[in-house]
């Protein structure tokens, strides 16, 4: 029969390893959103990388979830181009949230141009943000946009509809908004970590 060993003895002795977890990193490209930053495991958006939001529709709040990283990175100064919104946006708004418009450039470009000037966009190294809607992006196309923000080390976002869930996608954060029954965000993947279960609520505002 084994020997009966007090714990506190094996520990003293160094016999047993003893598990540290790793200290949260902070992220310094926030959300904004304290409840969406403490979920993930850079502790916000991902560093030049491609970060894909995926909608029931458009005009649920897509913008909104952006608003708090807009308006960081214009009050310092640097350049956030949207290409091609499917709406107009409201300037009066994003002005109210703190996002300085004279360091926000909006593009129109044709369909079968939005993904060229994206990715001309992201690995120029002039970009803080770039956000898009790509009516077709295949996974070349997406894997294109995520070496292009690495390359000019910019954050890219990425607007599709959900159906395009259930394919593989090569962004490092795979968001998918949720309006109803409130409005929260479902962690799909992100690089660094395991999704959480639940979906991450957004009602509580962000900072």
């Amino acid at each position: 029969m084994g020997q009966v060993l007090a714990l506190d003895s094996l520990l003293h002795s160094r016999q047993v390893w003893q598990g540290r977890a790793a200290p949260q990193p902070s992220g310094s490209q926030p959300t904004g959103w304290p409840t969406l930053d403490a979920a993930l495991p850079s502790g916000g958006w991902p560093e030049h990388a491609m970060t894909e939001i995926l909608l029931p529709t458009d005009g649920v709040g897509e913008l909104q979830l952006l608003l708090p990283t807009l308006a960081r990175l214009t009050r310092e100064a640097r350049p956030v181009m949207v290409i091609s919104p499917p709406y107009v946006p409201y300037v009066a708004g994003w002005e109210a949230r703190g996002v300085v418009m004279s360091h926000v450039d909006i593009v129109h470009a044709d369909e079968r141009d939005v993904l060229w000037a994206v990715e001309q966009c992201l690995r120029s190294a002039s970009c803080a943000a770039v956000l898009a809607w790509p009516v077709h992006a295949d996974d070349r196309a997406l894997r294109r946009l995520q070496v292009a923000a690495d390359t000019g080390k910019a954050l890219a976002f990425v607007f599709r509809d959900r159906r395009h869930a259930v394919q593989a996608s090569p962004a490092a954060l795979r968001l998918e908004l949720e309006g109803t029954p409130t409005w929260q965000v479902r962690v799909r993947k992100c690089r660094g970590g395991n999704p959480p279960v639940q979906a991450v609520p957004l009602a509580s505002g962000w900072s």
